[in-house]
C-alpha cells in the first residue's frame, strides 16, 4: 500500500492553492505520477479499486464517461476514475487508448492539467495520482483527486437566485481568462459547496489555449445545451441566463457570452 502523508492545509493563498510536489514512479507495466505531499511512495494499489474494497474503504459509484469509486484514504477522501470511452469508440474498446507516449496519456495531461490550474488559485479538485498501464501499442488509465467536500452538481439547483447565476459566470469567466477550455462543460461537471462556492471537476481532454471570444462562446454555449437538456427554458433559462453573462462579463476574460 502506498505510504501516505497526513494531508496538507486546503485554504486559498495569494498565490494558489498548496502546491502539488509531483513525483513518479515507474514498473513494468507503465508508470504513476502522484503527489508527494499527499503520498510518500506511491504503488500500483493505490490506483487499483479492488484493493479499496477489499479493506472496506469505497463507495462505489458513476459518473461521465468513467467507473467513479468514491475512496476513504489516510489523506482524506478521493475519487478514483478509470478511463472509459464513450459513443461508437465504446464499441471497438471500453477503455483501451492508443499509446503514443507518457506525457500524452490522458491520465497524466489531467493530473498536470489539475495541477497547474490549482496553482493558479482555480476552484478545482486537488490531484492526488495518475497512472497507466501499457498493453502492446495500448494503455489504460486512472486518475485519483481528492473529494471536493458537501457539494452537489448544478444539475440539482438549476432554481438559483440571480447572484448564484452571476457568481457562476464570474467563476467561468476566470477559468476563461487563463485559457482553460473544459471539454464537457455540463450541469454535471459543475458541483457548488454549502458556501456557495463553484467548482468545475473531470478535465479530462481539457486543455489550455491562446484565450478567444470564438472558444470560450463555444464553451459556454455547451452549457447552455446542459441546461435546457436538463429542463431549464423559457423565461427561467433566459433570466439565470442573463445573471450568469453580467458575472461573465463585470469578471472581464473578453465578451459578454
Amino acid at each position: 500500500m502506498a505510504e501516505s502523508h497526513p494531508p496538507p492545509a486546503e485554504t486559498l493563498s495569494p498565490h494558489g492553492f498548496a502546491p502539488i510536489q509531483e513525483a513518479r514512479m515507474t514498473d513494468a507495466e507503465g508508470a504513476i505520477v502522484f503527489d508527494r505531499l499527499r503520498v510518500a511512495q506511491a504503488t500500483r494499489e493505490l490506483l487499483d479499486p479492488a484493493h479499496w474494497v477489499d479493506r472496506g474503504r469505497t463507495e462505489a459509484g458513476r459518473g461521465g464517461r468513467g467507473a467513479v469509486c468514491f475512496v476513504r484514504a489516510e489523506f482524506g477522501e478521493a475519487v478514483l476514475r478509470h478511463y472509459r470511452r464513450g459513443g461508437l469508440a465504446a464499441r471497438l474498446s471500453r477503455d483501451l487508448y492508443l499509446y503514443t507516449g507518457e506525457a500524452r496519456t490522458r491520465a497524466f495531461q489531467e493530473f498536470r492539467l489539475l495541477a497547474h490550474l490549482r496553482g493558479l488559485g482555480l476552484p478545482v479538485p486537488a490531484p492526488v495520482a495518475a497512472g497507466y498501464r501499457r498493453r502492446g501499442l495500448f494503455y489504460r488509465g486512472d486518475l485519483m483527486t481528492l473529494a471536493i467536500p458537501s457539494t452537489t452538481p448544478l444539475a440539482t439547483q438549476l432554481r438559483m437566485d440571480a447572484a448564484g447565476w452571476a457568481e457562476l459566470g464570474a467563476v467561468l469567466a476566470r477559468f476563461h481568462a487563463e485559457g482553460v477550455w473544459h471539454a464537457d462543460l455540463n450541469a454535471y461537471n459543475i458541483l457548488r459547496d454549502e458556501c456557495g462556492r463553484f467548482w468545475l471537476i473531470d478535465f479530462d481532454r481539457g486543455r489550455l489555449r491562446s484565450p478567444r471570444p470564438d472558444w470560450q462562446q463555444a464553451n459556454l454555449l455547451r452549457l447552455q445545451r446542459s441546461l435546457r437538456k436538463l429542463g431549464l427554458a423559457g423565461a427561467e433559462l433566459e433570466q439565470a441566463w442573463q445573471a450568469l453573462s453580467q458575472g461573465y462579463a463585470q469578471a472581464g476574460p473578453g465578451r459578454s457570452p
